[in-house]
C-alpha cells in the first residue's frame, strides 16, 4: 500500500500528523526553497520529543552540488537521528563526483534518499547510479512550486518510467511536488512507496500552517479510505 508523507516544520506540527496518523513525518522549512531545512539543533528536538513510532526524514535544503558542502550537511543532520536525510539534486554541479561521495555515508549505513526535480527534466538513468552508491530511496519533486502539481509538468510515461525504474533498483519511491487531491489517485495507480504533500496540507499554501482536517482527507485518501470524496473515520 501506498503510504503518505507529510512535510512539517515545527515540533507541534509534527504531533499533529502523528497523531493522525502519516506515514512518514518529513521535517523540513518550507519558506526556504524546495528543499528549505530546519535548523539541525531543531530538528534533534524534535526528534528527541516525538517518539520513534514512525519514520522521521529530513531535508538538508537547497545546497550547490559540491561534495564537501553537501556531505557536510548530510553528516549533522544524520547526527539527529532521524531515520532518512533527505538530498536535493539540483541542476549543474558534479553529480557523478557527489554519488560517489555520499556513498561513504551510505556504507555507515546513513540511510540517504535523493530528491530528483520533475520540472528539471532529470535523466532517469541516476537512479540506478544512486542504487549502487547505496541510496535507499529515490523520489521525483518539484523546484518551482509555481509551475503546478507534478503531474502538470511531467508526463504521466515518465512518471510511470520513475516509479518502475526505482522499483527495479530495490529503492523506496516517492512521488511529491504541490500535489493536490486531484492527483492522488492518478498517482496511486502507479504504485508508488508514498506520496509526499505540505501545500495541500496548509490550504494551498505551503508556507501555511497545516490544518488538521486537510491532512486527515488527504489521509484517508491516500489510503483508500473515502466514500465520494468524505473520510470513513474522523479525528
Amino acid at each position: 500500500m501506498t503510504g503518505m508523507l507529510a512535510s512539517v516544520a515545527s515540533l507541534a506540527e509534527a504531533r499533529q500528523v502523528r497523531e493522525i496518523g502519516v506515514d512518514i513525518v518529513d521535517l523540513k522549512n518550507p519558506a526556504e526553497g524546495a528543499l528549505g531545512a530546519l535548523p539541525v539543533a531543531d530538528v534533534g528536538r524534535i526528534v528527541s520529543q516525538l517518539g520513534r513510532d514512525r519514520p522521521v526524514s529530513a531535508t538538508v535544503g537547497d545546497l550547490p552540488m559540491e561534495a564537501d558542502v553537501v556531505l557536510s550537511a548530510v553528516k549533522a543532520m544524520a547526527a539527529t537521528g532521524v531515520d532518512y536525510v533527505k538530498i536535493g539534486f539540483f541542476p549543474g554541479g558534479d553529480w557523478a563526483g557527489l554519488i560517489h561521495g555520499l556513498s561513504s555515508l551510505a556504507r555507515r549505513n546513513v540511510r540517504l534518499v535523493a530528491v530528483l526535480f520533475g520540472d528539471e527534466s532529470p535523466e532517469l538513468h541516476w537512479v540506478g547510479e544512486l542504487a549502487t552508491a547505496g541510496f535507499v530511496g529515490a523520489m521525483l519533486d518539484t523546484r518551482d512550486k509555481k509551475k503546478g502539481s507534478l503531474r502538470q509538468v511531467c508526463r504521466n510515461d515518465y512518471l510511470r518510467t520513475f516509479v518502475a525504474e526505482t522499483r527495479s533498483h530495490g529503492l523506496l519511491c516517492g512521488l511529491a511536488g504541490s500535489l493536490r487531491v486531484p492527483d492522488i489517485a492518478p498517482l496511486l495507480a502507479l504504485k508508488p512507496d508514498y506520496l509526499g504533500f505540505r501545500g495541500a496540507l496548509c490550504g494551498g499554501d505551503r508556507t501555511d500552517a497545516l490544518n488538521p482536517e486537510s491532512v486527515l482527507t488527504v489521509l484517508n485518501l491516500v489510503h483508500g479510505e473515502c466514500v465520494n470524496g468524505s473520510p470513513r473515520i474522523t479525528a
